[in-house]
């Protein structure tokens, strides 16, 4: 019995820790995951940089993501930040 009252403090610390940081973490990082496998043409996407782009290609790893008229970079897959889907407006788009 002393010894179950030694290691209850620990075991239940360790459950906290999981619960309240890495689950969460985890949960994240899948969702993030099947949001870039999801990818297609014309969503508009924010890198990790900031740059928010409309995807004009996708191929296996990388997205060619327009910047601006006629202009076309070449990005990795996982340096996507968010993706915003054609329909969703951004939040400080005034409607007129």
């Amino acid at each position: 019995m002393d010894q179950l009252t030694t290691f209850a403090p620990l075991v239940l610390m360790f459950a906290a820790v999981y619960f309240l940081f890495l689950r969460p973490q985890q949960q994240r990082a899948k969702d993030h995951q099947n949001q870039v496998s999801a990818i297609k043409r014309g969503d508009t996407v924010v890198l990790s940089s900031g740059t928010i782009g409309k995807v004009v290609r996708v191929e296996e790893k990388e997205v060619g993501v327009e910047i601006a008229q006629n202009v076309t970079i070449k990005v990795v897959k996982s340096m996507v930040a968010e993706v915003r889907t054609r329909g969703e407006p951004a939040a400080n788009d005034a409607k007129s």
